[in-house]
């Protein structure tokens, strides 16, 4: 009497799992628990904000919520691909003020359209950028040192260009960028729908392509990168030009918002940026990252922040739930890949 047979699909071999577990470490899944549980949360918190003040789901409330979202969010999908690959810019604020001072002296002492402007800053952003990213991929320094000691230099340069005066006057050139009524399209903030798009895109690139793989694979291993054929130094400088570029743009975007520009502008943004990025479930240790995930951190840092406004409360709470915020995220971190080395 024969045994009877069982159907089902073939075996896999053990080379195939070790290729899709490998390509799960270093290729998260589309959404993760971490974003899942962000959007809770921020799905939570406007419910009862809108329950203490009723007035907090209005377009008058959310509009300008968004719009302070942008530029934090729009700087954040490249600090997401440079925390990916193991490093860190806190330059950042030093580029907003450098793009940000050239954009609005040039608009109040130039007739100057939208789009040379917009160009002047990222192309300013992507060129401090380079510095970094050369002397962090080439110089072979941890890339807190020199953005550290660049963000000095820039802020240097900054104030020299502001002249000890703050810029006033500015005209309303890049309006669709602003608060106002140019500014939005069916309610939604122009600069707010433009980082989305920019995040889609950045999240296809991370995902789908072999060059945005090579950014996780040198976070997880650069020697290990570097052997399978990824060029590793051009890559991370490529990161923090992106960043810059980006920076220029976020630039824009907060020149917009008013018609003058003080000269602590950019102060701060780089912790809110790095905030943003590292409670959105990128690791700071590098390999993993998600761009949704900073999108959904810049927004639940602003409406940190917009809530201890409406409410009345002392505006140093928003620092403190922050670094709450953060302080959970890097300790959620650190739990997963204990888990996950114990799982190797």
């Amino acid at each position: 009497m024969s045994a009877p047979t069982v159907s089902g699909p073939p075996p896999t071999p053990a080379g195939e799992r070790r290729k899709v577990t490998e390509r799960q470490r270093i290729l998260p899944s589309p959404v993760t628990g971490q974003e899942l549980v962000l959007i809770g949360v921020i799905a939570v918190l406007w419910i009862v904000l809108w329950l203490s003040t009723p007035a907090f789901l209005t377009a008058n409330s959310l509009q300008p919520l968004l719009g302070a979202v942008a530029p934090i969010a729009v700087i954040g999908i490249g600090m997401t691909i440079v925390i990916i690959t193991g490093g860190i810019d806190i330059s950042v604020s030093g580029i907003i003020m450098v793009c940000a001072v050239v954009v609005a002296k040039t608009l109040v002492d130039y007739e100057t359209s939208i789009w040379v402007v917009l160009l002047m800053s990222i192309g300013i952003g992507a060129l401090l950028g380079l510095i970094n990213g050369l002397l962090i991929a080439y110089g072979r320094v941890h890339a807190i040192i020199i953005t550290f000691g660049t963000t000095n230099i820039f802020q240097w340069l900054g104030l020299q260009i502001f002249g000890g005066n703050t810029v006033s006057g500015i005209p309303d050139t890049l309006a669709t960028f602003g608060n106002g009524a140019a500014g939005r399209t069916w309610g939604v903030p122009h600069a707010f729908a433009i980082t989305v798009v920019l995040a889609a895109i950045a999240w296809w690139y991370l995902r789908h392509t072999a060059g945005g793989r090579h950014y996780f694979a040198i976070g997880g291993d650069p020697v290990a990168a570097r052997l399978a054929g990824v060029r590793v130094r051009p890559r991370i400088a490529s990161a923090y030009v992106l960043t810059g570029l980006l920076a220029g743009l976020g630039a824009c975007f907060l020149v917009a918002q008013s018609s003058t520009l003080a000269q602590n502008v950019g102060t701060g943004k780089e912790l809110a940026v790095i905030a943003a990025v590292v409670i959105g479930g990128t690791s700071i240790m590098g390999g993993r990252g998600s761009v949704l995930g900073t999108l959904l951190g810049a927004l639940l840092v602003q409406t940190v922040s917009s809530g201890v406004t409406q409410l009345g409360w002392p505006s140093q709470l928003s620092d403190l739930f922050v670094g709450i915020a953060i302080i959970v995220a890097v300790g959620a971190d650190l739990i997963r890949e204990r888990a996950r080395r114990r799982a190797r």
